[in-house]
């Protein structure tokens, strides 16, 4: 079986619901899956107005909560509440390592993890169907800086 890009996927989601795969939809689409990391609604739309300035912040937006209706983005929220963005990958589900202090998202993918969590959801009679794993402290380049609040408790 044939792997679909992306991009096909959100083209033939767009068909399929009937809406207009207008050219500025078409960029900001293709400018998504060329921008990889977590990013947030404003520091997408700086990388999409980069390279076509006429395209609006809400164009932006609504074309992103789109991608996220096709199953090709995520939307996901760290500590600091501000929604970010990212590629969707069908089953490979990661979670997500993140600096409380520059901010730095790591992605991590462990079996054990995965594994452990089917387990526990089994084992209190939970199908599991999703979840979200965030782990939160200090990287080592802010670690090394001296400025890890969780040294001075």
């Amino acid at each position: 079986m044939e792997n679909k890009q992306p991009l096909d996927t959100f083209l033939e989601f767009m068909n399929s619901r009937g809406l207009n795969t207008t050219a500025q939809r078409k960029v900001i689409a293709e400018s998504f899956f060329e921008f990889p990391g977590h990013h947030s609604l404003d520091e997408f739309y700086r990388h999409v107005s980069a390279k076509d300035p006429g395209i609006g912040q809400t164009t932006v937006y609504r074309t992103l909560k789109l991608l996220c209706d096709a199953g090709v983005a995520s939307e996901i929220q760290f500590a600091d509440n501000i929604t970010r963005y990212e590629v969707a990958h069908p089953n490979s589900h990661h979670d997500h390592l993140v600096c409380l202090k520059c901010g730095r998202i790591e992605e991590i993918l462990d079996p054990r993890i995965e594994k452990l969590q089917k387990d526990l959801a089994e084992k209190h009679g939970y199908t599991l169907t999703g979840h979200l794993h965030n782990l939160y402290g200090y990287c080592s380049q802010c670690r090394g800086n001296g400025k890890n609040q969780a040294d001075k408790n």
